[in-house]
């Protein structure tokens, strides 16, 4: 039951995380509440480990959850239930859209799933954000505004967000300073 539990729910995350694998975070977080499969903070180290790894996001992160859940068979699973929905509408899509690429009403879509797409991902950001950056759950524990930020942490970010807008360093750096920075400050 788990693994067609596992099948359906990445299936759901395929079809509609719209925009790439930054868009499945908040599908992912409402299946770690709904099920309990992991926890927000286990949601960001698994995104976390995610990213550093090769391959689509979105794809790590089903193989990823499909194992803490299901072992190898339920990343197996968790990983065809995320891709079976792209490869489904890349077959329909490339059979049809010569036909319609320049109907008003494929344009209008397009220009309609936009907005959507950038909403799925700044609300993946704000996700992610506070649970790496801003400590809101440390906060509502101890009532203390001191335990909401560390500074550690703000500093990392600030450095590798400066450091992206000024010279454009391939990922892997940022991703290597910030373990090295974290193993150096024990966060």
């Amino acid at each position: 039951m788990i693994y067609l539990q596992l099948f359906f729910e990445f299936f759901k995350t395929g079809l509609f995380a719209v925009g790439g694998g930054l868009a499945t975070i908040p599908f992912l977080a409402k299946m770690g509440e709904n099920f309990g499969w992991f926890s927000p903070s286990e949601l960001t180290n698994m995104f976390a480990i995610s990213e550093s790894t090769p391959g689509p996001i979105g794809i790590n992160m089903a193989t990823y959850v499909g194992f803490k859940v299901g072992g190898i068979l339920g990343s197996l699973v968790a990983t065809i239930g995320e891709v079976a929905p792209a490869i489904i509408i890349i077959l329909i899509v490339a059979k049809v859209l010569n036909q319609f690429k320049e109907s008003e009403y494929v344009k209008a879509a397009f220009k309609g799933l936009r907005p959507v797409v950038f909403g799925l991902i700044l609300s993946a950001f704000v996700s992610i954000f506070t649970s790496s950056v801003v400590f809101v759950d440390r906060y509502k524990q101890s009532g203390n505004i001191k335990d909401m930020l560390d500074i550690r942490v703000i500093g990392i970010f600030v450095v590798v967000f400066l450091l992206n807008r000024k010279w454009k360093i391939h990922p892997i750096f940022y991703v290597l300073l910030s373990a090295l920075a974290g193993i150096i400050f024990a966060l």
